[in-house]
């Protein structure tokens, strides 16, 4: 983030009061930081890029970051237990090496899943970048990048700000965030939050916990520290969906689980960072970043679920005890110099990024079973496995890259912006029950992309952009020795758009068209299911687009809608038994929604009171790469009523899924075990700054 964004966001500014009425929705002209380092604002970055600002999250009552993540444009969500619940699709490409989750900026390296953060309350805003960003983020975003920015400290006088809720399901919910000015330079943050439910299923009981604090010292003029630590804790449910019965899907079920009664699932996740800002000059700014993350995974469930024709019971295998210690320590900076190039106006961002990883596996191959169960009525039973859970293999890696970015002006209307990054990386792995090294090699990679952005008119401009971008073969700190033969996937894409201004600033709406095409993807051997094999080709077009604005007086407008088309272009796997090569080309990949839309109303009808609603539909998508198996369509509605009883106070009644509409998120373990979403649900939210 830039100088100016970064000291304003820890600066004088006073904590906004509740929100209560329409505002300007306009953000093409607010600065971002994940669309370029060099501070550019939306209208000024040639790419798709949304802000899903604080009150946004808060309007719509988006607890869960996943959930506040989907609302924006052309992304979809996949999350299952095995990927951390956060795995998501976009522009046709899915999961953790294909769309890249940042907190604050970093990421966990090596796409192992991503289980913080989750929950909003601590967020200032969230960012979506569509397409390839590499050369921003390296490796693994040819789907995009979403990055989940903290609330910052604040100077001033103290202030705080105090969130109670309960709802149907038994949940209850609380957070607390306190910020202000400890002397004339010295400001700190604390949020609190947590939360309780039991879900939608049986026996679907969950609980968290996040912590997060900082501490700005703005030491001189030029120069400003923050170190700030977060943390959370889950028990998230453990539900690992539904098998389809005779083929098909069984409303009938959709509040069962089969999984066992001593079923567990855990993440621990702590981040501390020690963040430098310095400002030497009106032209020149220095950011640098010291950072150590620790990720804690523990799973033991019953994972694999089959429908039984014979005996009409739901057989259970693949009993599963796992345990991830991920640690990651790193330091990444980069300085911005606002000058001329010749007669043009110049800004040159150049900068490094370094970290060592280290990712432990503890596991029991997989093996056991806890017996078959009645689908209507199942007793859960208890976790069995012949197998030891032992400390497997551990893998390890040392990632650098160099990175510079330029903007520049060649008339006030017309700017050409170019971006270049390499990296490299270089991995090992031990064998810990054989206590050998199994693994040792290095990959390497240079993303570039090239934009310009033309002005049509002082509300209206056109960008285009190329860029070429590479995602890991596999997870990098799940790397096995069977798969690290692979090269990286490669990706390039071509996307031309429009963004404009409406209304003096009360409203703005966004086109884009984009093709994307990606090559050497990875698959699962049909004739050895633990390894994978490297094939064909992957692409995907569409258009995007986005609209905000005020209709009227007290009436806002939020809505976007996606089309796009994603084939396999040259892809074979191997199918049936016994196995012959079967050819995908032209076939959908999983998970991927070709339909997308999201639409938000909301109506001030009477002095303090507000009227909200909104609507989410999600297309088709395919279980199984033969497209044989097809998870419908579906459509959920949101209705809220919010009261201001001052200006401090609000009571907000909502309702999520209000017509209980039944559907599926993914398909989890096998193309026939369907994940449930949640059902309807009614909160009651308090809300009280003082």
């Amino acid at each position: 983030m830039g100088a100016s964004t970064s000291h304003a966001q820890g600066g004088t500014a006073t904590l906004p009061a509740i929100v209560i009425k329409s505002q300007s929705t306009a953000v093409l002209d607010t600065p971002a930081s994940t669309g370029s380092s060099l501070n550019l604002t939306p209208r000024e970055t040639p790419a798709s890029l949304d802000i899903i600002r604080r009150e946004q999250l808060e309007e719509r009552g988006d607890a869960s970051v996943l959930e506040a993540i989907t609302r924006a444009g052309g992304i979809s969500a996949m999350g299952h237990p095995g990927n951390g619940g956060s795995a998501l699709s976009s522009r046709g490409f899915t999961d953790s090496t294909s769309v890249m989750r940042l907190y604050d900026g970093m990421r966990q390296y090596g796409g192992v899943g991503v289980t913080f953060p989750f929950d909003t309350w601590s967020i200032e805003r969230i960012e979506v970048l569509r397409g390839p960003a590499s050369v921003v983020y390296g490796d693994g975003a040819i789907g995009g990048v979403v990055n989940v920015i903290p609330r910052r400290p604040r100077h001033g006088p103290v202030e705080n700000e105090l969130q109670l809720a309960a709802g149907t399901q038994d949940t209850a919910r609380f957070a607390f965030d306190s910020s202000g000015g400890l002397t004339d330079k010295l400001a700190y943050r604390f949020d609190m939050s947590g939360s309780r439910s039991e879900n939608w299923v049986d026996r679907g009981r969950s609980r968290d916990l996040t912590l997060s604090g900082a501490l700005q010292w703005d030491a001189t003029r030029d120069l400003s520290l923050t170190l700030s630590h977060a943390q959370g804790y889950q028990k998230p449910m453990r539900y690992f969906g539904t098998p389809l019965v005779e083929g098909r899907p069984a409303g009938e079920l959709r509040d069962e689980n089969y999984n066992i009664a001593d079923g567990l699932i855990r993440y621990r996740d702590a981040w501390t960072e020690l963040d430098a800002l310095w400002t030497p000059g009106d032209d020149t700014t220095v950011k640098a970043k010291l950072y150590h993350v620790r990720s804690k995974r523990d799973w033991r469930n019953a994972e694999k679920y089959v429908y039984n024709p014979s005996t009409r019971l739901i057989d259970r295998s693949d009993n599963t005890e796992i345990g991830h210690d991920q640690k990651q320590v790193g330091l990444t900076a980069n300085a911005a110099f606002d000058g001329r190039l010749g007669a043009f106006k110049n800004t040159f961002s150049v900068g490094f990024d370094i970290n060592r990883s280290s990712f432990q596996h503890t596991n029991n191959t997989y093996a056991g079973s806890s017996g078959p169960v009645d689908p209507y009525d199942p007793v859960p039973g208890y976790f069995h496995s012949d197998y030891p859970t032992i400390p497997r293999y551990r893998n390890e890696a040392l990632q650098y890259a160099l990175f510079m970015e330029n903007r520049t002006e060649l008339t006030p209307e017309w700017s050409v912006i170019a971006g270049l990054r390499h990296d490299r990386a270089k991995v090992s792995r031990d064998d810990l029950v054989s206590s050998s090294r199994v693994l040792d090699r290095s990959y390497s990679d240079t993303g570039f992309r090239v934009g310009t952005v033309f002005q049509l008119r002082p509300d209206l401009s056109l960008y285009a952009q190329y860029s070429e971008a590479a995602d890991p073969v596999s997870g990098i700190l799940m790397l096995s020795p069977a798969n690290s033969e692979f090269e990286m996937a490669r990706g390039r894409q071509i996307e031309v758009g429009l963004k404009q201004s409406l209304l003096d600033g009360k409203g703005e709406w966004t086109l884009a068209l984009y093709h994307i095409r990606k090559t050497d993807l990875l698959t699962r051997d049909a004739l050895d299911p633990a390894r994978r094999v490297q094939v064909g080709a992957q692409s995907s077009r569409g258009i995007e687009a986005s609209l905000s604005m005020e209709l009227a007086r007290h009436w806002r407008l939020e809505a976007n809608a996606t089309m796009l088309r994603a084939r396999y272009d040259d892809f074979t796997e191997s199918s049936g038994s016994p196995p012959v090569a079967v050819t995908r080309n032209g076939k959908v990949p999983p998970n991927v929604a070709q339909r997308l839309a999201n639409l938000w109303l909301s109506w001030e009808f009477s002095p303090g009171w507000t009227a909200m609603g909104g609507v989410q539909y999600v297309g088709k998508r395919y279980a199984d790469n033969a497209n044989t198996l097809e998870l419908p369509s579906y459509t959920t509605t949101d209705l809220a009523l919010r009261w201001r009883l001052d200006k401090d106070t609000t009571l907000t009644a909502r309702g999520y899924n209000v017509f209980d509409k039944a559907y599926f998120t993914t398909a989890y373990y096998t193309p026939t075990q369907w994940l449930y979403g949640p059902g309807r649900r009614f909160e009651l939210t308090f809300n009280h700054r003082f």
